[in-house]
């Protein structure tokens, strides 16, 4: 072999090689990729549609990628010019936040003693709590619809309020008493000794501890409260006291055959950014609650 030749080989080994990817991790990338995309297209396409113009909206087929022509925001000044859709967002976020807090405030004690303290028949009362959890809220509307009427909290907020608290409860229980029995008695016991009585134990030792679960139960509990329809629609009519999903229910077009697909889209993206807010804000106190007690150390 000539000198030229060594020179050339040696030219290509040095020369870095395109990486190898396994098919299985190819096939994985894709599976991720169609999977986020089946997962946000609904979402995409609803504000998509927030942003087009009537026209486009209707044009058969449809505009996925309209022309900036065909773009406008008049949705969403009509949105909050015509209605006051901030004071129904201000409606939602106030009976969801209270809501949620009345149920972790009740909850928590309660979750505390099924873990901690030695009921008579506590097995019985989880099950209980658990079919509770299970039984769908809707079935309890006749019911809650006549202690409305009978204690006169027609267009009041404690008619939203009270269900909401009360229906995000049994979950509040189940998951707290979950993170309870994961937390070492040890701490518990030294509490004791330092002279702490139990309701001074629960706020100071045992609740800051489980922050990342309040916060991933508040979560869901704020979620339900935030989209409740059936409740809202009924037990408040006045304008003025509405929540986001009745507002959005009730927009209406120039006529009744008009579909108004534009203020809807606005109206839903309007109400979904403030739950995103939430998430984005509590993102690292939800992922350490969902992951707490998955691996032991």
């Amino acid at each position: 072999m000539t000198i030229a030749q060594n020179k050339a080989s040696s030219e290509t080994a040095s020369q870095p090689q395109p990486p190898n990817l396994p098919k299985r991790k190819i096939a994985l990338g894709f599976g991720i990729a169609f999977v986020v995309i089946f997962c946000l297209a609904p979402a995409l396409w609803q504000v998509l549609t927030s942003f087009k113009v009537n026209d486009a909206i209707a044009t058969v087929p449809n505009v996925y990628l309209p022309n900036p022509d065909q773009l406008t925001f008049d949705h969403y000044i009509n949105l909050f010019n015509r209605r006051p859709f901030l004071l129904y967002i201000l409606n939602s976020l106030f009976v969801a936040a209270t809501a949620t807090l009345i149920a972790l405030a009740t909850g928590a004690p309660a979750a505390y003693a099924l873990a901690r303290l030695r009921i008579p028949g506590e097995k019985v009362l989880v099950a209980i709590v658990l079919i509770v959890t299970l039984f769908p809220y809707v079935l309890l509307f006749l019911g809650l619809f006549e202690v409305v009427k009978a204690l006169n909290l027609g267009n009041n907020y404690l008619a939203l309020i009270i269900p909401y608290a009360g229906k995000n409860l049994p979950l509040t229980i189940l998951v707290l008493r979950t993170f309870f029995q994961q937390l070492p008695k040890e701490l518990e016991d030294s509490a004791k000794i330092d002279g702490y009585n139990t309701v001074q134990m629960l706020v100071r030792i045992v609740l800051p501890m489980t922050v990342p679960a309040l916060v991933t139960t508040g979560i869901l509990a704020f979620i339900f409260a935030w989209n409740e329809f059936i409740f809202a629609l009924t037990f408040v009519t006045k304008e003025s006291m509405k929540t986001i999903p009745v507002a959005t229910a009730q927009i209406g077009g120039s006529s009744i055959f008009e579909i108004p697909y534009g203020p809807i889209a606005a109206a839903t993206v309007a109400g979904t950014i403030p739950l995103v807010l939430v998430v984005l804000f509590f993102q690292r106190r939800i992922v350490q609650g969902l992951t707490a007690g998955a691996v032991k150390g």
